[in-house]
């Protein structure tokens, strides 16, 4: 009983502490605020691009995904650099990855489920009897094997086979916008449509994949590789490869095999480095986050110094509050109250000012970094663990420098601080 009766007397001097704290923080408005703008300037800061991070972050998983599980391309470039003038120098050096290689790797590569290879040839328009696009769909050239890697899944027709590839067929596969915006009252199946002035069959169309980066996935048309080789030309141009294993235990030991065909195959000497580049979904979610993490250490240390002097005028405010409130500490020490009473009331004071402006730092900081989600057409976020960091943050902020100014607060003598005028 008697803990019962301690804990409901704790409760009742935070409460009261509390309540005294924001009538003293809302007596002093302007003081207030001037003295907790500091602590949003500096939660705002880390919230603002932690949201707008995890907002790209998720976009490029989602881009990322559309390699299979257990799928690997392998091309001239990587996918991700920050080498500079000389590393792009080192690439551009590089042989192109060609048609009759992709044809050797898919021979000889052997653990792998199925073996691709594509390349972009140009954003243009497309022209149906029906309507004609905007000059910005995507046209790709691929191999049957390309389909498994690239995670397209069929929804009606055919995909492209061998005979398509090896007879340079005017056949092409539509993506799901693009099947709905120039076949807009049918199916597309069986249908002639015109890709930069030039007659092709539609002979399947593809599952939705939906919207990205303000884009469409679904807005692109494929043509067997070796159609759009043979219409837009194959100077200077690296083709890409792309693998799917067989299973997940089998992937290490399939980008391994492929590594080593392709080495035999483009003649790179025993000891030298790959002139070319292998990666995954998560590899290039790994480089990214490897990336941001730079980023994310400046814009902490940035915060750091904004919430060290933010947490200065704190305890500079809060000593003005105890001297302007001596009489009234005299007169709560008068009436019994005890020291520790009095340090709770200033420290719950200093950490509800740092509360309340990193309460608004957070709120404006999500909308901030959310601002990317809008311009741009993702998918809002909420950080929810940065958001409890910043908070918690600004906790410890209070305390630490709310605790000296607590401390001398209730270590006034009772009798100067009731003279004190």
């Amino acid at each position: 009983m008697s803990k019962r009766k301690g804990t409901n007397i704790l409760i009742g001097e935070l409460r009261e502490s509390f309540a005294m704290a924001m009538a003293a923080i809302t007596a002093h408005k302007l003081r207030s605020a001037l003295t907790l703008l500091g602590v949003m300037v500096g939660v705002f800061s880390i919230i603002v691009v932690m949201t707008a991070m995890r907002v790209m972050q998720g976009n490029i998983e989602q881009e990322m995904s559309q390699l299979g599980s257990q799928s690997f391309m392998v091309q001239k470039w990587p996918a991700i650099h920050f080498s500079g003038p000389e590393g792009l120098e080192k690439y551009r050096r590089r042989k192109d990855l060609t048609m009759a290689q992709g044809l050797r790797l898919a021979e000889k590569a052997t653990l792998a489920e199925a073996v691709g290879i594509e390349t972009s040839f140009w954003g243009g328009q497309v022209e149906t009897r029906y309507k004609k696009t905007a000059p910005n769909v995507q046209l790709f050239g691929e191999t049957p094997g390309s389909f498994l890697a690239r995670n397209w899944v069929l929804a009606e027709g055919r995909l492209l086979t061998n005979n398509d590839v090896e007879n340079a067929r005017d056949v092409c596969v539509l993506g799901s916008g693009l099947a709905k915006t120039v076949f807009p009252f049918g199916s597309a199946l069986g249908e002639r449509l015109k890709i930069n002035g030039i007659n092709y069959s539609v002979i399947g169309v593809l599952e939705a994949k939906g919207s990205s980066m303000g884009g469409d996935q679904d807005n692109f048309a494929i043509v067997p590789l070796s159609t759009g080789l043979n219409r837009f030309g194959r100077w200077n141009r690296s083709l890409n490869f792309l693998v799917q294993a067989r299973d997940q235990a089998s992937y290490d030991d399939t980008v391994e095999q492929v590594r080593g065909i392709l080495r035999v195959v483009r003649k790179v000497p025993p000891g030298e480095d790959d002139d070319f580049e292998i990666f995954s979904n998560d590899s290039l979610i790994a480089q990214f986050n490897a990336f941001t993490l730079a980023v994310r250490l400046g814009v902490a240390v940035i915060s750091s110094i904004a919430l060290l002097a933010a947490g200065i005028g704190i305890m500079n405010i809060m000593l003005v509050s105890v001297t302007e409130r001596t009489r009234e500490i005299g007169i709560r020490r008068a009436v019994g109250a005890k020291k520790r009473n009095i340090m709770a009331q200033f420290i719950m004071e200093a950490v509800m000012l740092c509360q309340v402006g990193g309460i608004v730092g957070v709120v404006l900081g999500i909308l901030g970094g959310n601002a990317t989600a809008y311009f741009l057409k993702l998918t809002p976020v909420i950080p929810m663990d940065w958001v409890v960091l910043g908070l918690v943050i600004c906790s410890a902020v209070g305390i630490v420098f709310g605790t000296y100014p607590a401390w001398k607060a209730a270590n006034l003598d009772p009798i100067d601080s009731l003279r004190y005028e």
